[in-house]
């Protein structure tokens, strides 16, 4: 099977979000202190000219073949790469279809700016989700490909709580994200 028809099997196995209660939740790649040209300096803090988004093409050539092997051996849940709006947006993203929420922190990143580590948009990183019974394997593949991965949080039934502060549900977020540009035009 070639990599378009293990894509499709992918597309039709699995989706972008989330699956279940309890699952693992786990960033991929390697992570930098990096908020450049993201829609958070733009649209937030109104600034129009940044520098470019971390990229690293060896990096991202590894992690894409991790997350290629990963979906050919059945070993993940969903895979969904971190682009505009950062990590936050991500993981919100993966939980709007399934109405199911996420425990997530920035643990081990405590020397990270909150707002880099978040909403930053660098490039060759991704969250996956998996059961607590894949999450060795993914570790130790990672290991053999010299990916970073780290465990940062759990799937939940709806509430979204970020670094052990409530953010409230998934469908309050949800029902902000769709209904964005509607409310503008009020």
């Amino acid at each position: 099977i070639g990599m378009v028809g293990i894509i499709d099997d992918f597309k039709n196995r699995m989706t972008l979000d989330f699956k279940n209660v309890d699952d693992v939740i786990v960033l991929v790649g390697h992570q930098v202190n990096d908020i450049g040209s993201s829609e958070y300096l733009h649209k937030i803090r109104k600034q129009n000219f940044s520098p470019a988004p971390y990229f690293n093409l060896e990096e991202e050539l590894r992690m894409q073949r991790f997350l290629l092997q990963l979906i050919k051996n059945h070993a993940i849940l969903s895979a969904h790469d971190i682009s505009e709006g950062g990590l936050i947006i991500t993981l919100m993203e993966k939980g709007f279809n399934r109405s199911l929420g996420f425990e997530v922190s920035k643990t081990g990143f405590e020397h990270f700016r909150n707002d880099a580590f978040w909403m930053g948009e660098a490039q060759g990183r991704a969250v996956i989700s998996c059961s607590a019974i894949q999450w060795p394997g993914i570790q130790q593949l990672a290991n053999e490909l010299n990916v970073p991965v780290y465990k940062i949080g759990k799937v939940t039934s709806n509430a979204v709580t970020v670094n052990n502060e409530n953010w409230g549900s998934i469908n309050a977020w949800k029902e902000l994200y769709e209904n964005a540009i509607g409310k503008l035009i009020q």
